[in-house]
């Protein structure tokens, strides 16, 4: 049951991966308003949020296949964790009641960054992944 939890878990993140890839890809607008509401500006740039796109689709497709997951697991945890504390507001505070400027849709980044980190602290079971089964 595990293996197959885990295996869910891993095919969850790299296709969110691969969507929040595309999208700033496609709708590079998007992307830097994005930058510029949550992330105080960081990579704000299109140029940037080009190359964002398609390392995050890349790394999406490495999450999939489970290949590189010393570096993929790692990664993908550390934008989700980035993506929370973009979002903190309406983690803490989803309906705004007390803090401005938030927004309930945000409160799942939350449970994103919990699936990354349960996925990263099991990845000696994933046993289905390409790179599990290289090493065999």
């Amino acid at each position: 049951m595990k293996t197959f939890a885990v295996l869910f878990l891993r095919v969850s993140m790299g296709w969110l991966q691969v969507l929040w890839g595309i999208d700033k890809l496609v709708n590079v607008e998007h992307g830097v308003r994005v930058s510029e509401a949550f992330y105080m500006g960081l990579g704000a740039n299109a140029t940037i949020q080009t190359v964002f796109g398609g390392l995050q689709v890349l790394l999406g497709v490495l999450l999939i296949v489970g290949l590189f997951r010393r570096v993929a697991y790692p990664a993908q945890t550390l934008i989700a964790a980035a993506t929370a504390l973009g979002v903190w507001k309406s983690i803490i505070d989803p309906w705004g009641w007390f803090l401005e400027g938030t927004n309930v849709l945000f409160y799942p980044s939350l449970i994103v960054l919990a699936a990354a980190l349960v996925l990263q602290s099991f990845k000696d079971d994933d046993v289905l992944s390409l790179d599990s089964r290289r090493t065999r």
